[in-house]
C-alpha cells in the first residue's frame, strides 16, 4: 500500500458539497460499526452541517492515495499544551493498511509543532460487555502510547448524548506525552 498524503483541507473546501458528503459518510460508516449497540436508534456520528463547519474552521485533515480520500481526522487544540484528535476514520477498503496510524501521527506532529506537550482522545466503551471494536481500539491506542487518564460517564462532557445510549457506558479520556 502506498503511503497516503495527509493535509488539512482549506476552509473553502467546506463549500464542496460532494467532499463534505463523502467525509460525513466515511465517518458515519466507520462509527456505525465501531459503536454498534451503544446507541438507541440512529447512530450517525456527524452530519454534513457539522462536517462543513469543522472544515471551515480548519480542523479536518484528510488522507489521500492519489485522488481518493481514504481517511480523515479532526484535530484541535484544547489548551496551550493540549491537542486532541477525534472523528478518526479510515476507509473500510483500506483497513489494516496503516491509514489510521498515519492520521494519528499527522495529528500528533501538528500539535507538537503548535507547542502542545500532550495529545488527547476520547473513547466511549460499554460498561457491562466487551465490544470488539472498542477492545481493538483500546489495545491499538495503548500500543500507540496513549493511557487512560480519566474515566467518567458521558453525562458530564456531553449531557445531551446520555439519554441516547442503549447501554451503560464509560467515557474514557486518553493522553499521550508528545515529548
Amino acid at each position: 500500500m502506498t503511503t497516503p498524503e495527509i493535509a488539512f483541507l482549506p476552509p473553502s473546501a467546506a463549500e464542496d458539497a460532494a467532499l463534505v458528503a463523502l467525509l460525513t459518510d466515511l465517518v458515519n460508516t466507520v462509527y456505525a460499526k465501531a459503536e454498534a449497540g451503544l446507541w438507541a436508534g440512529s447512530a450517525d456520528r456527524t452530519n454534513a452541517g457539522e462536517m462543513a463547519g469543522l472544515v471551515r474552521t480548519g480542523e479536518i485533515a484528510v488522507a489521500r492515495i492519489g485522488e481518493a480520500v481514504v481517511g480523515s481526522v479532526r484535530i484541535q487544540r484544547l489548551a496551550d499544551d493540549l491537542g486532541e484528535f477525534g472523528l478518526l476514520a479510515a476507509s473500510p477498503e483500506v483497513r489494516g493498511a496503516g491509514i489510521g496510524r498515519e492520521l494519528v501521527r499527522f495529528a500528533e506532529r501538528h500539535c507538537r509543532e503548535l507547542g502542545c506537550a500532550r495529545m488527547q482522545l476520547e473513547l466511549l466503551v460499554p460498561r457491562e460487555w466487551a465490544h470488539p471494536s472498542k477492545e481493538f481500539l483500546s489495545q491499538w491506542y495503548s500500543r500507540l502510547g496513549y493511557r487512560v487518564v480519566e474515566k467518567s460517564t458521558i453525562d458530564g462532557p456531553h449531557p445531551e448524548l446520555a439519554p441516547l445510549l442503549a447501554t451503560p457506558c464509560d467515557f474514557l479520556i486518553w493522553h499521550k506525552e508528545l515529548g
